[in-house]
């Protein structure tokens, strides 16, 4: 027998923001730390995609730079 479980998006979201509420509430360091963590993943993610779109640069153009 299998049960399925299913919670409308209106349901999910009201869920969500009592969470968050909760949380800001009762651990207001925990919810500042998750938050800025998940802005570092965020931006970090934004970064390797726009890296990924440029041309790689040759390892001896880069020490010349670094060089002078």
């Amino acid at each position: 027998m299998q049960i399925v479980s299913t919670i409308d998006e209106k349901k999910t979201k009201d869920l969500l923001k009592a969470a968050l509420v909760e949380l800001m509430e009762e651990n207001p360091d925990a919810f500042s730390q998750a938050v800025i963590q998940a802005m570092q993943e965020v931006g970090l993610a934004r970064a390797i995609r726009e890296g990924r779109q440029d041309d790689f640069i040759d390892e001896k153009e880069v020490f010349s730079i670094l060089e002078n």
